[in-house]
């Protein structure tokens, strides 16, 4: 029986390595050893793992001698007893919005010490078509010494995990496969299946699963940033974007999304990997990229409409406070990563206020890290402010008494356009 090596044991990796676990000997390798203790401990700080299976899968790992079951690990010694690796390295991109593929090659270039003849290594990392073959696998035939479809293969099965989703799952969600060899094809489709409940989709061929992926979010990206473009219209039209939006959804085949921050690790960064491989091909995706441009407008334009509220109340902006309820990328999960609240509260910095971020599901110390901001872990007891944005739909702020936080005056937004109309000044 085959060993599998999860590389990467965060939102992606962990679920897909505990689901392996119930079937196979499966390794989950992360180089942080604080995660690999807690993991093996039975804890996950991401929230995304299914508890009673991941310590499951570590009894059965002890019950089994290792013949199925999960162990977390950072041991380079261990990871070369596996026969299948799966790359879920994160793939964000830099501050000029290029494709940032360092955790990607160093994970191939890790690989290549370590596998052997015979081996397969998956990756399921966003990525541009083209990228596993013209620049992973280079990485993996230079350090192994192998030969590429001869000595070892590779595949590619995009990740299709939406973190704080307890109903669309890793396996209620079709998974597209791939494989560099027509039996290798067959070999990894075979391998989902046995934990892919929704049933699996063999591509054609790698770059074929390469491009489904980015365009996934792209398309997700472009509709977003169409509504969004209509919240920028109708605000100055002074009419309210979701009443538009709701009158147009009584007809059937109207797409129903709603305008909003994009954040995230998918839907603000995959579109820009498709835009680099067109670009490098010499063409300029004119529908993608003015889409992300829409949305990466948002965030300014909420803070100027916040600014332009508080005048209109008679309101000082310069030494006025604001408080941003909610700070991770979307309602009821911690995820941090690429969030545009975050460029909500610089804007409103910039405008001379002074901001207060507090959200109950973030971690302190990873907004610390990430961002550089010190986030209120709890609000304290009698602070109120002049502004007071609800940023993310948290549960906890559907119920909230927004007058413990709000003066008599203060400006309320409401970005999510979850709460009750008569308790916002402006919703997005």
């Amino acid at each position: 029986m085959k060993k599998i090596a999860v590389i990467g044991q965060g939102y992606v990796g962990l679920p897909l390595a505990i689901e392996f676990s119930q079937h196979l000997p499966v390794l989950g390798f992360d180089i942080n050893e604080e995660r690999v203790e807690e993991l093996n401990g039975g804890k996950d700080r991401t929230l995304e793992a299914d508890l009673e299976k991941l310590n499951k899968g570590i009894q059965l790992a002890k019950e089994t001698n290792f013949d199925k079951g999960y162990k977390a690990s950072c041991s380079l010694d261990e990871l070369k007893t596996a026969q299948i690796y799966i790359v879920t390295v994160p793939t964000p991109i830099d501050r000029y919005n290029a494709p940032d593929l360092t955790p990607l090659m160093k994970a191939s270039e890790m690989l290549g010490k370590v596998i052997k003849k015979g081996d397969i290594v998956i990756y399921e990392s966003t990525v541009y078509p083209g990228c596993t073959e013209e620049d992973c696998v280079p990485i993996l035939e230079k350090y192994s010494g192998l030969t590429f479809n001869n000595d070892f293969f590779v595949g590619y099965s995009p990740e299709r995990i939406v973190p704080g989703d307890k109903i669309n799952t890793l396996t209620t969600i079709k998974k597209v496969t791939s494989g560099s060899t027509p039996e290798i094809a067959d070999e990894i489709d075979q391998l989902y299946q046995t934990i892919i409940k929704a049933g699996t989709h063999k591509a054609p061929n790698i770059k074929v699963a390469e491009a489904s992926k980015a365009i996934e979010n792209a398309q997700r990206d472009v509709n977003i940033s169409f509504v969004n473009e209509l919240a920028l219209i109708f605000d100055r039209v002074g009419i309210d974007t979701n009443d538009v939006l709701e009158a147009a959804g009584t007809k059937f085949n109207f797409l129903k999304y709603k305008p909003g921050l994009v954040g995230g690790h998918c839907i603000s960064v995959d579109p820009y990997y498709l835009a680099h491989k067109a670009v490098q091909l010499g063409y300029h995706p004119n529908v993608i990229l003015s889409g992300r441009r829409v949305n990466d407008s948002v965030s300014e334009f909420i803070a100027s409409k916040v600014v332009k509220l508080m005048i209109k109340k008679d309101i000082s902006v310069s030494g006025s406070r604001a408080l941003i309820l909610g700070v991770t990328f979307k309602e009821n999960c911690p995820d941090v990563r690429n969030t545009k609240v975050v460029e909500v509260y610089r804007a409103l910095q910039e405008y001379g206020v002074s901001v207060d971020l507090h959200d109950p599901w973030a971690d302190v110390e990873e907004v610390k890290h990430e961002y550089n901001i010190d986030i209120l872990p709890k609000l304290k007891s009698g602070e109120k402010y002049d502004a007071v944005i609800v940023a993310v739909s948290h549960d906890e702020f559907l119920t909230m008494d927004l007058t413990t936080v709000k003066k008599e005056k203060s400006v309320v937004f409401d970005i999510k356009a979850c709460l009750d109309r008569s308790l916002v000044d402006a919703r997005l």
